[in-house]
């Protein structure tokens, strides 16, 4: 009956051919069906007319509806009204949803209002949505608290959001599903933001989330510091920091490589701080407070379902914690490795950029300099550079904790909130913090 009413629907719309992925698929045959998967979004995409059958939205209904409707808790509905360029709601009756006539809903200011408010999803996104890594943890996010019938399709039903392509593998299980897509994704775009959550690790990768709900938690924000702050900043900073040593850090973390993410080991390039005491606050709660202390680093608490070893100076421990800040390459004002066109091109340099994009005056005037005077403005331009990096790596930050396994290979220790960490003074950043490690 209903196919019948969904096929009325698009010969009285003027189309002939109608599909539907409840009976147009062959779930039966693997290769159809990892097909399916793969091409679903960009189906919706072509599509003349995507037709939304709010099966529990009656005809009574007031705004406020698809809220409330079991359709905007699924997965696979995520692509459904993002991907297509016009979708029409109808409700359990087929009439249409509050009897609006506009040709195409995602035309109708007032669907388009209780759809943003439904979804969380901006009504710009809603309208023109772009699938691709741009964006990534906010996509996770708008995605996070939608669930599907079959575990491995909380990770398959986002493949055309993030326009990627990898094996469909039902029976793999949650965990490994939606590892293997955020394995993909970091590999891709060296994006950090994806080890933004909080909540139980997976066993695919302790840097991961062991269910796409972690990703609920909107990620911690830096403060925005104005230039009137940075300057201030940077000024009180050139008397404490050699030019020396602020240049190498500025260099070495400027020639970082990427995350590099492969067969369920992470490589992650970071500024590790030793942690240097461990200890349980009292209290009964369901999870176990630790105060934490590590060099470099305020005294912070860290909440989780871990029974961690405590430990101090005076009581060492054999196995090392980092608390680990992920470098993120956009504290250096260049851009992220995704919009590089491969990671082995990355080595142009801030400095590069900005004589390329000087105009000929400016150039006329540094070649009629001395060589000692161009060396010495090109000095002074890094130097103010890496002060500028050190006022922003004094800023409060989302931390890893990480415990080793074996030597030189570390777990991350899940928490159930955001660990928040700040260095003590930016000048005891050094080059000795600076890590790649093996986490697995």
């Amino acid at each position: 009956m209903q196919r019948t009413l969904r096929c009325q629907c698009a010969s009285d719309a003027g189309y002939l051919w109608a599909w539907m992925d409840t009976c147009c698929i062959d779930k039966t045959n693997n290769a159809e069906l990892g097909e399916s998967v793969q091409s679903m979004f960009v189906w919706y995409r072509h599509s003349a007319l995507t037709i939304v059958y709010l099966s529990d939205v009656p005809p009574s209904s007031q705004s406020g509806a698809l809220a409330s409707s079991v359709w905007n808790e699924r997965g696979w509905t995520f692509q459904e009204f993002v991907a297509p360029k016009v979708v029409i709601f109808y409700q359990n009756d087929w009439s249409l949803y509050r009897n609006d006539r506009t040709p195409n809903h995602k035309e109708s200011p007032a669907i388009m209002k209780e759809l943003e408010d439904a979804t969380g999803i901006d009504a710009q996104a809603l309208i023109s949505f772009n699938p691709g890594m741009r964006d990534p943890r906010q996509k996770l996010q708008w995605a996070s608290k939608r669930v599907t019938t079959v575990q491995e399709d909380t990770a398959y039903s986002l493949f055309g959001i993030f326009d990627v392509h990898l094996p469909v593998i039902y029976g793999e299980r949650k965990q490994s599903a939606l590892g293997r897509l955020l394995q993909d994704l970091v590999s891709r775009s060296g994006d950090i933001t994806y080890l933004d959550w909080v909540g139980q690790s997976s066993e695919f990768n302790s840097c991961l989330p062991a269910d796409i709900i972690s990703y609920a938690t909107p990620p911690y924000s830096l403060l925005s510091l104005s230039e009137d702050e940075i300057q201030t900043a940077v000024s009180s900073l050139r008397n404490i920091v050699p030019v020396d040593s602020a240049s190498k850090l500025y260099n070495l973390l400027k020639n970082m490589n990427a995350p590099l993410f492969a067969n369920c080991r992470l490589r992650l390039p970071c500024i590790a701080f030793p942690v240097t005491e461990v200890k349980r606050k009292r209290g009964r709660t369901a999870h176990f407070t630790y105060g934490v202390k590590a060099d470099g680093l305020r005294d912070l608490l860290i909440t989780t379902d871990e029974t961690l070893i405590q430990f101090s100076r005076t009581r060492p421990t054999q196995q090392t914690f980092f608390l680990v800040r992920p470098w993120d390459r956009r504290l250096l004002g260049l851009p992220d490795f995704s919009e590089q066109p491969t990671f082995a091109d990355e080595g142009e340099s801030v400095g590069d950029w900005s004589e390329s994009e000087s105009g000929s005056d400016d150039t006329d005037e540094r070649s009629s300099n001395s060589p000692g005077e161009e060396e010495l403005s090109v000095d002074s331009d890094l130097h103010s550079r890496s002060l500028r990096l050190m006022v922003h790596l004094g800023q409060a930050f989302n931390a890893l904790l990480v415990a080793e396994q074996r030597v030189g290979e570390y777990k991350r220790v899940a928490s159930d909130q955001y660990i928040i960490a700040q260095v003590k003074h930016p000048a005891s950043i050094n080059i000795m913090n600076i890590e790649t490690l093996d986490i697995l």
